[in-house]
């Protein structure tokens, strides 16, 4: 998977390095916006099934 964004990216390979840093950067950033906060209220992972 790694291999094919890398052929896909254009330039040189210091450019091809700073592009997959900043895709990388986004994709945290989308996860970190939408992602885990809709998972947290999609899925309540505080409810326990052990009584006490």
């Amino acid at each position: 998977m790694y291999a094919t964004i890398w052929r896909i990216l254009p330039g040189p390979r210091w450019l091809k390095a700073l592009e997959a840093l900043v895709l990388a950067a986004a994709v945290v950033y989308a996860l970190f916006t939408w992602g885990y906060p809709w998972a947290a209220e999609t899925f309540d992972m505080l409810d326990t099934t052990v009584g006490e």
